[in-house]
């Protein structure tokens, strides 16, 4: 029998446990493990011996070194610095004055001095703050460990200190009188102190307000002493009609280690080293949230992922909006909580960083980028500094409602297990020359080229090759019509496999080339199709032989053709059963995707949904795709959804988390290359970026958050001259005005889109595609000639060339050069502007350079 002083609540604490869900100990099957017992094995460890020292990283030891960087550790605060021997310029994980900051105080001060913010459950799914500097640092409760290249810190967060919490909140007098029986006078005295009568309820009641330091440890000896134990305990509550309360000890555990890697710092916190009490699962950990902080007097720039890129300059003073916070790759459709549309452009590129005037530093997320989010803030706000970093998401949150007897209750849920990941940051330093969000661009892009990040581009003779026409036909629909009054689903034509040709006739007619033809809604029945896993051509469009003849075509013709396929999301039909094959909630019911009523900016619950595909069968319904696509030889494939959404599954005891979605995608984009197929997605997720040969719907701007203060093209600059890509089509976008529209297209370095049908436009009225309200190709054939004219011929001169340079000239006015030299200035403006003695048009541009 355990002794009382170990675990005297533990019995009460049972119910508690049960209101957290799964998060139980299947945590530890995933590295991230139970803490108590462990926390016992935490011991400081030897003091680290000092490689060298250094004036510029004062006080603290150095650890490692290479030929470009020295890393430092300050053993009495868990703080890191880096040393640029190149530059001299030191980088630090923590501001040095953070100490002097007049704006920060109370928990914002304690963050300025911590590496690690971890954010965990209670027992009632509320969120608590850890950081490591309030609940690590200050107790000591901190070590370091040599590795090669550099140093694990660990730390322990919290205490088990016990309180008079832990003796029991009442004694009977039988009670008290065994006990006595039992100590000697020493033990006798200290329970007496303990305890005071209480006349009226001829009761002992515990002395709260005597029970701490030396007294304390008496009154738990004088228990230990009387043998005191969980069955007394039990007896006692039972007895006396009381209960108590008294929650596990809250004691964390994780580490970081910090490596050099050439001219990188890599930071890692392992999974196998985050540990936690069962009862109080851990939602986030904020990681070296204030590295390379810039401080309210310094000039500089935050650079966000956003979209194509975004920059938020230091102290711009937009003190009254929200901090930048965006997941990376999007939403996890299995978590989406909100029920209006969001008009933000997703998160394509895990990377973020920091520009000043002397250098500036690059995060690139290496491990955990699908349960990350990046976060950025400017001084003036919580602390007097501009600072970005990411966070990581270790378990996710739901929530199940019970009722019973016409009441309602409701519990939080938690997936059960942690992520199956690392989460591992490579901080890159860049020089004084490279400190712009070009020079971070043109790092990444040889990073990813390094990597196998993108692929090998196509050999191209600039000028010979014309820029792509992206168009999107769409083959059928699924309309509901009535017979004899009675309603039924058919498919609807909007373009045949004959009309598709029709349309490209009238194309080439008009000087329209390098056409890249995506053709959605021409198989399983129509553009939201059924599963796929098999094919079969609509006869609505056309049927198998339309399709055979109609590749034929495309190739005499030199249309690229990509046949778009939805793997991730379906509809209820033949061969899926969203019990089955649907991901699940955490609350344990299959994910449906409602249709959004546009005009009212809301879900459609009385219509039928479609389902979020659980991601262990994106390998299997690629392959069926594949297979039943080789008699056809396309050539191409069009992903509606494969590089675009990662999704988890919390099917109960069979969980998938974001990380093992992304692995799965990886797997079936692999798949598809192996078969020679080009491959059109939309979107363009990073880790899609090896397998394709375009991108429709690249991101074209960013989301316009009102503390950024531009968009900038970085997607581009990292992609282009390995991937073409365009963004969304003309005809369906925000723009009005196709001025407008073209100079984007120049300065990005994009193609043309266009979606069309050949049916006229009411064919889709009262129909579930009322989005597609124009989309008529005769409305747009010769407009869109027209703006293909202008725009290739600029682009057709930079063509597979990467984007070398960007600058702002002026409110307004962009230059992009390109790899072979040639510029192209663009005025956005809607009056004439000068540039170095030029004139640039209202909406407008000019171009120059000479190619190389």
């Amino acid at each position: 029998m355990r002794k009382a002083r170990i675990a005297l609540w533990l019995p009460a604490l049972i119910a508690g446990i049960a209101l957290a869900g799964c998060a139980d100990s299947n945590a530890a099957r995933s590295g991230a493990k139970d803490a108590p017992a462990a926390a016992a094995q935490f011991t400081k460890g030897q003091p680290l011996k000092a490689a060298f020292t250094d004036a510029r990283a004062a006080g603290m030891k150095g650890v490692a070194e290479n030929e470009r960087l020295r890393l430092f550790v300050d053993e009495s605060t868990g703080a890191i610095a880096v040393l640029n021997k190149d530059t001299g310029e030191t980088w630090y994980s923590n501001p040095p004055e953070q100490g002097k900051d007049p704006l920060a105080s109370g928990v914002n001060k304690a963050n300025l001095s911590s590496q690690l913010k971890i954010d965990y459950y209670n027992n009632f799914g509320q969120v608590n703050s850890i950081n490591t500097f309030t609940d690590s640092v200050s107790h000591k409760q901190i070590k370091f460990e040599p590795i090669p290249g550099g140093v694990r810190v660990t730390y322990q967060f919290g205490t088990a200190v016990k309180s008079a919490a832990d003796l029991p909140m009442m004694l009977s007098s039988e009670r008290i009188e065994a006990m006595l029986g039992k100590l000697d006078k020493t033990g006798q005295r200290a329970l007496k102190i303990a305890y005071k009568e209480d006349p009226d309820k001829k009761v002992y009641v515990r002395n709260d307000s005597a029970l701490n330091g030396l007294q304390l440890d008496r009154a738990f000896k004088a228990f230990d002493d009387a043998g005191y134990t969980e069955e007394d305990l039990m007896k006692d509550m039972e007895e006396l009609h009381f209960t108590q309360e008294k929650p596990e000890p809250r004691i964390f555990l994780a580490s970081i280690e910090y490596a050099l890697d050439g001219g990188s710092l890599v930071a890692k916190i392992p999974s196998s080293g985050i540990q936690y009490p069962s009862a109080y699962p851990i939602g986030n950990i904020s990681f070296l949230s204030f590295f390379g902080a810039g401080s309210s007097k310094e000039k500089g720039a935050i650079f966000v992922p956003d979209g194509s890129g975004a920059l938020i300059h230091f102290n711009n003073g937009k003190k009254q909006y929200p901090a930048y916070q965006q997941p990376v790759y999007g939403e996890d459709l299995t978590m989406k909580t909100t029920e209006d549309a969001k008009t933000e452009q997703a998160v394509r590129l895990p990377v973020f960083g920091i520009i000043r005037e002397s250098g500036a530093i690059l995060g690139i997320i290496e491990e955990g980028a699908s349960a990350a989010a990046i976060h950025a803030d400017i001084s003036g706000k919580l602390n007097s500094y501009n600072y970005v970093y990411p966070s990581f998401n270790v378990m996710n949150k739901g929530e199940v409602t019970l009722q019973a007897n016409g009441q309602e209750r409701t519990l939080p849920r938690f997936q059960e297990q942690a992520m199956k990941t690392d989460f591992t940051v490579r901080y890159a330093f860049l020089n004084k020359e490279e400190a712009s969000y070009q020079g971070l661009a043109r790092y990444y892009q040889r990073y990813l080229e390094q990597h196998g990040g993108l692929p090998k581009p196509e050999e191209a003779t600039a000028g010979t090759t014309d820029t792509p026409f992206y168009l999107q036909l769409v083959g059928g629909i699924a309309k509901e019509k009535h017979f004899a009054g009675i309603p039924y689903r058919t498919i609807e034509p909007l373009t045949t496999f004959e009309q598709s040709e029709d349309i490209i006739n009238q194309m080439k007619s008009r000087d329209i080339s390098n056409i890249k033809l995506k053709l959605s809604g021409w198989f399983n029945g129509g553009m939201d199709h059924e599963v796929p896993d098999h094919i079969s051509v609509d006869k609505a469009v056309g049927g198998s032989n339309g399709l055979q003849s109609f590749l034929s075509f495309t190739r005499d013709q030199g249309v690229s053709f990509f046949p778009d396929v939805a793997v991730l999301t379906a509809n209820t039909g033949k061969g899926f059963n969203e019990n089955a094959n649907a991901a699940r909630t955490l609350r344990g019911v299959p994910a449906a995707l409602y249709p959004l009523d546009q005009a009212l900016n809301r879900r459609e619950r009385d219509k039928p949904p479609s389902y979020v595909v659980s991601p262990r069968l994106t390998v299997p319904y690629t392959k069926s795709v594949l297979e039943g696509l080789k008699g056809y030889q396309t050539g191409g494939i069009s992903l509606r959804d494969l590089a675009d959404q990662l999704n988890s599954d919390y099917r109960k005891h069979n969980q998938l988390d974001r990380t093992q979605s992304e692995k799965l995608s990886v797997q079936a984009l692999g798949s598809i290359s192996q078969q020679n197929l080009k491959v059109m997605a939309d979107g363009g997720n990073a880790y899609a970026l090896p397998f394709l040969s375009d991108i429709t719907n690249a991101p074209m701007s960013g989301s316009r958050f009102k503390i950024e203060d531009e968009e900038i093209p970085f997607y581009q600059m990292v992609i282009r001259g390995s991937v073409d890509y365009t963004g969304s089509p003309f005809n369906l976008s925000t723009y009005t005005d196709e001025r407008q529209y073209i100079l984007r297209c120049l300065e990005y370095g994009a193609g043309v889109y266009f979606e069309w049908i050949h049916e006229p436009n009411d064919k889709v009225k009262d129909t579930d595609y009322n989005e597609l309200y124009a989309v008529h190709y005769k409305q747009w054939i010769d407009q869109a000639a027209e703006m293909y004219r202008e725009v290739n011929d600029v682009l057709k001169n930079v063509r597979n060339e990467p984007i070398t340079g960007h600058e702002k000239l002026g409110e307004g006015v962009f230059k992009t050069v390109y790899g072979n030299g040639v510029y192209v200035i663009v005025n956005y403006n809607r009056t004439d502007v000068t540039v170095d003695g030029q004139t640039v048009k209202a909406e407008s541009y000019l171009t120059g350079g000479v190619q190389s």
